[in-house]
């Protein structure tokens, strides 16, 4: 699954650049999506990030695709692989600015692991 997201000026840190706690932000939102379109019915919640290094800075009005890929699926939770790449409107070049593989798990109405329904 692809997704996409703007960086605007309230997105930005004291230097300029993409603040990170946004791209997390985005990376979890999008994730979220992609495994409730894949397995429709669950509730699913956030249960790690394998990885957070940012590769490069991200300025404003830089265009992020989002690239989301499923990788793992077990009795409770599934994985995905995540890689966000900044699309130059300019030249129309990407370039890997973060990647990381996102887990989520099942769970019931009092947050208790539960399987996933197949």
């Amino acid at each position: 699954m692809k997704n996409h997201k703007l960086v605007l000026p309230e997105h930005l840190n004291h230097y300029g650049y993409l603040f990170g706690g946004w791209l997390l932000h985005w990376v979890d939102e999008c994730s979220y999506i992609a495994a409730n379109l894949d397995l429709p019915g669950h509730r699913f919640v956030t249960i790690g990030l394998d990885s957070v290094v940012f590769k490069k800075s991200i300025g404003p009005g830089s265009v992020l695709a989002f690239d989301i890929n499923r990788t793992r699926q077990g009795k409770t939770s599934v994985a995905y692989n995540v890689k966000v790449l900044c699309d130059s409107i300019e030249t129309g070049e990407e370039d890997l600015v973060f990647e990381t593989n996102i887990t989520f798990v099942n769970v019931d109405g009092r947050g208790e692991k539960m399987p996933i329904k197949v």
